[in-house]
C-alpha cells in the first residue's frame, strides 16, 4: 500500500506542478482558471488518497467543500466570461 501511495502522490505532484505552470503562464485568463479548477479537483484526489491510506475516514467534510468549491469558482467564471464578447 505504500508503494502505491507514494506513485499517487507523485503522480498528483507532476500534475499539480503542471497546473501550476499554466497558472502561471496561461495565455488567456480562461486557461488560468482551467488550471485552478485542476488543482481543486487535485486536491480532492490527494485529500482522498490521504484518507485512504491512513483508513480515516473523517476528513471526507473537506472533500464536500472541495467539491463545492470548485463548482461555484467554474459556474462563476463561466458566468463572468459569457457576458464578454471578444
Amino acid at each position: 500500500m505504500t508503494i502505491v501511495y507514494l506513485v499517487t502522490v507523485g503522480l498528483l505532484g507532476c500534475g499539480a506542478a503542471a497546473a501550476l505552470y499554466r497558472v502561471a503562464r496561461g495565455p488567456s485568463m480562461l486557461d488560468r482558471a482551467v488550471a485552478l479548477d485542476v488543482l481543486t479537483s487535485l486536491s480532492m484526489c490527494g485529500a482522498g488518497a490521504f484518507a485512504v491510506a491512513r483508513d480515516d475516514y473523517s476528513d471526507l467534510p473537506i472533500l464536500l467543500v472541495l467539491s463545492l468549491l470548485g463548482f461555484v469558482g467554474s459556474v462563476s467564471v463561466a458566468r463572468f466570461f459569457s457576458g464578454r464578447s471578444r
